[in-house]
Formats: C-alpha cells, structure tokens, sequence
C-alpha cells in the first residue's frame, strides 16, 4: 500500500518515522498560519504553544493520528512537483488541517497580533521543548530545502520560504533580545501584513485540557 502524507510543520525537519521516499513540491490553495493551540508537544493546558496549521487561501494511521492529535481534519489534495504546476505528481496525498472554528475546534487559537503571537511562541514550553525552537526549526528546515534544490537546479528559488515564517520568527526573536541571530534578518518582507486579518484574542489565559490519546512525540 502506497501512502503519501505532506509535511508543511515539523513533519518538515522531524517526520518521526521511516519512510521510502522524499519528494519536493507544493499543493495549492492553502497557506501556513500559527493559529493551533499545542498542549502537549510545545506547550501545556495552562500556556498553550502556537503551532503550525495550513487553511484555505481561498474562501473562506495511527502514529500520525496521535502526533497530530489537535489536527482534527484529514483531507487528501493533489501534490505539485517544483516547476510543474500544471499537472500534479501525486494525487490523493494526505494532509493533516485543523477545523478554522473556535465553536466546533477547541484547539484552534484564530490568528492574532504579530506581537501576541511572538509573546506567546517565546515563552511557551512542553515535554517537547519550547514552541520557539518548533518555528525555528521550521524556518530553517524551509531555508535548507531552498539553499539545497536551488544549488541542484542552478537556480535562484524563493518558493519555498515563507514571509509569513520568517517574519514571526524575527518577531520572536526580538521578544528574546536575540534578532542579531536571526538567519534571515536582511531579508526583505513582502506582504506578511496582509496574509490574515489581526485581532484581538486572549490567548495566555486560555485553558484547554489533554486529550486521552494524546502522547508525548514531536510536533
């Protein structure tokens, strides 16, 4: 049996699990937002961590299932090969989403101020580590992968770096006092601001409780 999952988060620079092989691509019509609520990897009921989740650009088993455990939709999509955006690679490939509703999804967070969102990504903790090394990890992983298929084609990429990514990380790191570490510091943001509409939200004080299955493996 054939079984092809897309990583867009830590499945991106820690699957977890052996696998056949890796291929570099794209599906279309959704974005990365930091909008799930993770109380057992990077954070804790008490102080909820921000974790990557992919929603609709446009309008509005069983390791996986445990590990993304707040995800609480499955939904399969047509996989792109880089360069080839007109025919897809791989049909059928599964993708992990969290339901973008507060009522029926108690795990998602909603988008917020960038500021709120680095606040929060700073000093979350769980018995993972801490929520910033999840999205500094995920920058950097989505750096190597255009560093490394831009130096195998000959080529200049900027597809797969994320505005939105590197922009919320810069943030978190001025909230540390450490933007000089920052990787991509010099690089110029295009468009973040516009990427999702900012609210008001009270996120410290949210308290969620654990889900029975949930275990303690990265995410």
């Amino acid at each position: 049996m054939v079984f092809w999952v897309f990583g867009y988060g830590s499945l991106v620079w820690n699957p977890g699990f052996e696998y056949d092989e890796k291929i570099l691509g794209f599906i279309k019509d959704y974005r990365r937002v930091f909008d799930l609520a993770c109380i057992d990897h990077r954070g804790t009921p008490q102080h909820p961590a921000r974790t990557c989740t992919l929603e609709k650009s446009q309008e509005t088993i069983c390791y996986l299932e445990r590990r993304e455990c707040e995800y609480d939709s499955k939904t399969l999509v047509d996989f792109y090969r880089e360069g080839e955006p007109s025919q897809p690679a791989l049909t059928g490939v599964i993708v992990f989403t969290s339901t973008p509703d507060k009522v029926s999804n108690k795990y998602y967070l909603g988008p917020a101020p960038l500021e709120e969102m680095a606040r929060q990504i700073a000093t979350a903790v769980g018995p993972c580590g801490n929520n910033r090394d999840y999205l500094f990890k995920l920058e950097k992983a989505m750096f190597d992968i255009e560093i490394n298929l831009g130096f195998n084609l000959g080529l200049c990429l900027t597809g797969h770096e994320d505005d939105y990514i590197i922009e919320l990380a810069n943030e978190v790191r001025k909230e540390l006092g450490t933007a000089e570490k920052g990787i991509l510091k010099e690089r110029k943001l295009v468009g973040s601001s516009s990427r999702m509409p900012l609210t008001k939200s009270h996120i410290p004080t949210l308290q969620l409780g654990l889900r029975p299955e949930a275990v303690a493996m990265d995410s």
